[in-house]
């Protein structure tokens, strides 16, 4: 029983220094201002759009071909 008690008191100190360690690293991060975030935020979402629409156009493309390939070859006898 004592080996026991013993172990969650270890595995309770362990979390605590766990959560005191994480503390002090939060501390020493250096956080984006809101600016920066709002910038690269407009720039992801732009890029999103940017190869949204391109992917459709090739989409497109490719479509087309194949619907124009598949054509062809059904008419042959």
């Amino acid at each position: 029983m004592k080996d026991f008690l013993e172990k969650i008191r270890k595995s309770f100190r362990n979390l605590i220094d766990f959560l005191k360690d994480t503390r002090k690293e939060l501390n020493n991060v250096s956080w984006p201002s809101r600016q920066e975030v709002t910038g690269t935020t407009v720039v992801v979402i732009a890029a999103v759009f940017f190869f949204g629409f391109f992917l459709f156009i090739v989409d497109v493309i490719v479509q087309f071909g194949m619907n124009h390939l598949f054509r062809a070859l059904s008419a042959q006898p």
